[in-house]
């Protein structure tokens, strides 16, 4: 499989070691794992609470907390750091007050505060503000993992049925309403309206309330449904891909859906033999959505 290789070079003030600022998923491990099999040593910033530590044996790996702004890039610093990949989803903001800065970042405290005032994707451009404004350049996930991306078309032998493309087509349209206004990247449609949309519990947390509305209301008896992940038109794809992995097929099968559709080339499908042979396995189809035009 060919990667490309951002860790090649050294920047100017010749940083040339590689860092993955790691929250939880599998994505940041085999971000890790490709470095590495390309001969690279990177420091890997596992994210408290978020970051799963036991996912990088034999890694140069160490805690750090949503707050430790000021002494992770002090840490990035003193290791030659001059690229940093950012992987994996956080589920908990950081607090304002309890931000450690450095006297190196106060000049970005004003682009941090609006980050933390708004949604998910205005705080990870303040972040990469903040990175890029000390030196460090933000590498894209999918330019280290290409070949993790969704490709676009029908990936499992299941298909979806007329009823599943209606369910695809409105939980699209809900999913990239909420990706405009920076709410989250993740809709479920059933019976061709969207019923749930994503908040800040994540996909996961979205699965498991529909699986709990499935016996009552105006869901009661009605069959399938789709969940659809796309990309925030506006998001800055350095962060914060959509991703889907077998633990996301073993929850919309609990949550009784038929399928899961997501942007193709936007999107990343974690394990992906695994993740397809597990839908095949539970009648679910997996297809990549074709790219959606530009205005």
């Amino acid at each position: 499989m060919a990667h490309s290789d951002p860790g090649a070079g050294a920047d100017a003030s010749g940083r040339n070691r590689i860092a993955v600022i790691a929250g939880g998923g599998a994505l940041p491990s085999a971000i890790v794992r490709t470095l590495r099999l390309g001969g690279h040593d990177p420091l890997v910033a596992t994210v408290i609470g978020e970051a799963d530590e036991t996912g990088y044996a034999g890694a140069d790996c160490f805690p750090v907390s949503v707050e430790d702004l000021g002494p992770l890039l002090a840490r990035f610093r003193r290791e030659g750091v001059g690229r940093v990949v950012m992987a994996g989803h956080i589920e908990r903001r950081p607090r304002l007050f309890s931000i450690r800065w450095s006297w190196r970042i106060l000049a970005s405290l004003p682009r941090a505060v609006v980050g933390l005032r708004r949604g998910d994707d205005a705080l990870l451009r303040a972040v990469i503000g903040v990175m890029e404004a000390n030196g460090i350049e933000v590498v894209a996930a999918h330019e280290i993992v290409p070949d993790l991306l969704a490709p676009e078309g029908l990936l499992t032998r299941t298909k979806p049925s007329a009823r599943d493309l209606r369910d695809i087509e409105a939980g699209a349209q809900a999913a990239r309403a909420i990706g405009r206004l920076d709410i989250g990247q993740a809709a479920i449609a059933i019976g061709g309206r969207a019923i749930a949309l994503e908040g800040i519990e994540g996909t996961d947390g979205l699965l498991a309330r529909t699986a709990q509305m499935r016996g009552h209301g105006r869901l009661a008896g009605r069959e399938g449904g789709v969940l659809v992940k796309c990309c925030k038109p506006q998001q800055d794809r350095r962060a914060d891909l959509p991703a889907i992995g077998p633990d996301t097929i073993d929850e919309a099968r609990k949550a009784g859906l038929s399928g899961i559709a997501l942007d193709a080339g936007a999107s990343f499908i974690l394990e992906l033999e695994r993740t397809v042979a597990l839908a095949d396995s539970q009648g679910l189809f997996i297809l990549g959505l074709k790219p959606e035009a530009k205005p």
